[in-house]
């Protein structure tokens, strides 16, 4: 088919992207600095272009046309014409297919080849030469799609202080799953499996936090040592799915996951990568918005149009000051949210998404355009706030309505439990939800996303199984990852018989659960350390597509299965106590008409910790009481007293055991044990304690009471 056999109208300048209107196709792309768009239409298979029309309308700097022959399942791309002059910011180069920024569905996969590359690769002038090879049979062809999908009701949003986030890889989570269909593992398909999305229901989450699924790059660096880019930071489509984890049924799979979890009562939270694109540096391959409009899409240095501002480490950042890269930026969280069903989402290195001519700043056009929107401030928002450049660490900065992921709680929890010194002060803020970092303009616990393992670092069971990485399978010597783990391996490093060992271990990773799920804040859990999985010591397992980083359910024995059983417990006894997810920070005064404070923080010995006590740098001991009779203060949003049980929590990270005096009050009452994690099971364990009473919490253990009445009283 000639250019000349496709009929091509003026069509529209929005929406911007390939929309099918149940007749005919629009296409618009924008692009400031381009002389003329082509698009280029493929057959099914992608690999032969079948014609090339030109775009024949230019509007507000958006190109367009309407084919009313075009439809859905149709495979295109672009080429796009202007000027090539890298040192004036210009990357032009239509010996390139690109990818349509817009693009809902990406078929084929990149295929590595010099051609990608709008300079000549080797070219003693670098970036500055012109390469005019075609690069269109290694380039995934974009699709044009029908978005109809029938929705069942969608739930009201869980509110942020119950919610209890489980973060997953949406391939590695069902990849060695024993119940999942061998030709849906690792897709969307397997994720909506119901015996899956059972498990995440019975295990008590409500939301599922997936690592990034818009469709991402792999490394040339990777593949060419037979690695791949497993976690997906390196994206390329913020409308499309990565074509891997469609599977068979396509845009509707990931629909359908979505419906299941909602049906079940749970919520689904992407992680966003819109700070950077796989694009890279200057001396990156033009695959999309290089070619598309350089100057407008990334963010440029002011010395030389040449050059890219990098704030992430991976060679550009978008340049969302421009008002149509925000815009597809909006766009694409409106999409993902209204069109594809999710409920929040996690903004990865979000420090670069608000920087202002360089620096960040709380009223960027990002934060501002978010919290406007009556759609997006309404979902949940998560920052990693953070990003490398200069002023990029903003934990307790983000504007009201954002939750933060905690870097200073997983720290300081991993230092407690370790037994470093001087701990305390910091601990003790920790797990009560960081009033020091958030309780500022109104914000509330849940601004804190507790964690003490992330996809990023150590599992559970390595975080008490190694002191040091073992990052040898990502060939780079050893030298990637994070070498500030704070980590103990209980003695030895690695796997061990010994069973003393193995057993430390086991109840320090109940230890960290249990303060995890009994913090004041949004608790994040790993996937698969409620079953204490391993990835061998690797703490940087990004490029892992394959048995360190896939979830091993056959290999979890027993140990796993009792580690569930606990984890399950926890979360059942964060959700049924509100005294545990409170909607606002503690106070420490007492409730009016009583002597009874929110929160009291004692020492071993029973007695409120003074000022001395907590400048005590080697104490690694303390109790906190939790007072249910605060819910007379906590009230609901109806009004409605929230009182609950009372609670208390004793914790020693000491090498020893250390004698624990009970509070003598009520006198009238019998404090009963609830968990303990020094034991496998609550078999065989003492139940009670009496008021006064003293007992003794083993050394790196925790025990959870409940204040009952004394039914002889």
């Amino acid at each position: 088919m000639s250019a000349s056999d496709v009929r091509v109208w003026p069509g529209r300048p929005g929406p911007i992207g390939a929309t099918w209107d149940g007749s005919g196709t629009n296409f618009a792309l924008f692009s400031a600095h381009a002389e003329k768009v082509e698009l280029c239409l493929f057959d099914g298979g992608g690999k032969t272009e079948t014609a090339r029309v030109r775009l024949p309308e230019y509007t507000h700097e958006i190109w367009h046309g309407y084919l009313p022959d075009v439809r859905p399942g149709q495979l295109y791309g672009y080429r796009v014409y202007g000027p090539y002059d890298p040192e004036a910011g210009h990357r032009f180069n239509h010996h390139k297919l690109l990818i349509d920024p817009y693009a809902k569905a990406l078929f084929g996969a990149l295929h590595w080849d010099d051609a990608l590359f709008g300079y000549t690769v080797g070219d003693d002038a670098e970036d500055l030469s012109f390469d005019a090879r075609d690069s269109a049979p290694f380039v995934p062809k974009c699709q044009v799609v029908d978005t109809a999908f029938t929705w069942g009701r969608r739930p009201d949003q869980r509110p942020w202080h119950e919610t209890v986030i489980y973060e997953m890889h949406a391939k590695g989570f069902t990849m060695r799953h024993p119940e999942v269909a061998a030709a849906d593992r690792g897709t969307f398909a397997g994720l909506a499996a119901a015996p899956v999305v059972a498990y995440l229901r019975d295990l008590g989450i409500t939301a599922a936090e997936l690592l990034p699924i818009q469709a991402f790059v792999q490394d040339r660096h990777l593949i060419e040592r037979g690695l791949h880019n497993y976690w997906g930071y390196n994206t390329i489509g913020f409308f499309a799915p990565h074509p891997e984890y469609l599977g068979a049924e396509g845009l509707g799979a990931f629909k359908e996951f979505v419906q299941q979890m909602h049906d079940a009562g749970m919520e689904v939270i992407l992680d966003v990568v819109y700070n950077h694109t796989g694009e890279g540096s200057q001396m990156g391959p033009t695959l999309s918005f290089r070619g598309v409009d350089n100057k407008s899409y990334y963010y440029l240095t002011a010395e030389s149009g040449r050059y890219y501002n990098d704030f992430t480490g991976t060679g550009n950042a978008l340049e969302l000051r421009h008002p149509y890269v925000l815009r597809m930026v909006m766009d694409s969280l409106r999409y993902w949210s209204q069109e594809m069903g999710v409920d929040g989402f996690r903004f990865d290195l979000a420090t670069t998404l608000a920087r202002v001519n360089g620096d960040y700043s709380e009223h960027a056009g990002f934060l501002d355009a978010v919290a406007q929107d009556p759609a997006l401030s309404a979902v949940k928002l998560i920052a990693e706030p953070w990003d490398i450049g200069a002023g990029g660490y903003q934990v307790g900065n983000f504007p009201p309505g954002w939750a933060e992921w905690n870097d200073q709680y997983r720290d300081t929890v991993r230092q407690f439990w370790k037994g470093d010194v001087g701990r305390l002060p910091a601990f003790a803020a920790r797990v009560s939800g960081s009033a020091d970092i958030h309780d500022r303009r109104g914000r509330h616990p849940w601004a804190s996303i507790n964690f003490i393992t992330a996809h990023d670092g150590f599992t559970l069971r390595d975080l008490v199984s190694y002191n040091e990485k073992h990052n040898e399978a990502n060939e780079e010597q050893n030298r990637d990852g994070s070498d500030n783990n704070s980590s103990w391996n209980c003695g030895t490093e690695g796997p061990t018989d010994d069973p003393a060992i193995a057993g430390l271990r086991r109840w320090q990773m109940r230890n960290f659960l249990a303060t995890l799920l009994l913090s004041q804040g949004v608790p994040m859990l790993l996937g698969g350390d409620e079953f204490g999985r391993t990835q061998g010591g690797n703490n940087n397992a990004y490029c892992q597509d394959g048995e360190i980083g896939w979830l091993d359910w056959k290999g979890m024995g027993e140990d796993g299965k009792a580690l569930i059983a606990f984890t399950r417990k926890l979360i059942l006894l964060r959700r049924t106590h509100s005294v545990f997810h409170r909607d606002r920070f503690f106070r420490g005064k007492p409730i009016p008409g009583t002597a009874i404070k929110d929160v009291v923080w004692l020492r071993p010995d029973g007695a409120e910790m003074s000022e001395a006590d907590w400048g005590n740098s080697q104490a690694r001991a303390l109790t906190v009481r939790l007072s249910g009779e605060a819910g007379l203060l906590h009230l609901t949003e109806r009004g409605d007293p929230e009182t609950d049980d009372t609670f208390l929590i004793l914790m020693n990270a000491a090498q020893d055991g250390v004698a624990f005096r009970i509070p003598a009050e009520p006198a009238a009452a019998r404090w009963e044990i609830v968990a303990d994690t020094t034991y496998e099971t609550e078999e065989g364990i003492a139940r009670t304690h009496a008021p006064g009473d003293e007992t003794m919490i083993n050394a790196h253990s925790l025990r959870l009471l409940v204040l009952r009445a004394d039914s002889a009283g």
